[in-house]
């Protein structure tokens, strides 16, 4: 019952965040959207930010499934890195919660907005950095500094889905996977 209950309450708070953002969410709404009396909150929860923190956890790990789940056994590092990002970036693009605290972090800069905007990005490097040194051990790619790499890769892979859509038409992720193949990868001298 109490699992339960708990649950009841990270759904209502993470519907509340979602809609709300961080700073104009109450522990009253929550308890108001949980059919709960705002006192069992804090039977679980010691305050709103040990309450968002769970939320974002769960937020970081349903993207972390979205990337393992794009990476196929058979395919190419550059393949797999490719599925895997364009499934996390268009995760977080998709996502109610994300999509709030990225206008938060925008318009008010709440710190703690501004701090889980940073843990999602954590993640993605985390993620793309554990690529990176799993390839250069297969020997799929060059011995590089693992997190210089991670951080390349992710912004560049940034710029391609989310910032060139700002100011022209939105790339397909074929072109997106060609163009970083291309870039990254292959590079552009001739030989």
């Amino acid at each position: 019952m109490s699992i339960d209950r708990k649950q009841n309450i990270v759904d209502a708070a993470a519907r509340s965040f979602s809609m709300f953002g961080y700073k104009a969410t109450t522990m009253d709404q929550v308890a108001k959207i949980a059919s709960v009396a705002k006192g069992t909150i804090y039977t679980f929860f010691k305050n709103k930010e040990e309450l968002f923190d769970e939320i974002i956890g769960h937020l970081i790990g349903e993207m972390k499934l979205v990337a393992n789940h794009a990476i196929e056994r058979n395919s190419t590092f550059a393949e797999n890195l490719h599925q895997a990002l364009f499934g996390m970036l268009e995760f977080r693009k998709k996502h109610q919660l994300a999509l709030q605290l990225s206008r938060e972090v925008k318009e008010i800069g709440t710190p703690e907005a501004v701090q889980a905007i940073k843990k999602l990005e954590d993640a993605v490097f985390s993620f793309v950095k554990s690529q990176v040194k799993a390839a250069i051990v297969k020997g799929e790619i060059k011995r590089c500094d693992p997190f210089i790499t991670a951080y390349v890769l992710v912004k560049m892979y940034i710029a391609l889905v989310l910032d060139w859509e700002k100011e022209n038409e939105p790339l397909n992720k074929e072109k997106i996977g060609e163009l970083f193949q291309l870039y990254l990868l292959e590079g552009l001298a001739v030989r």
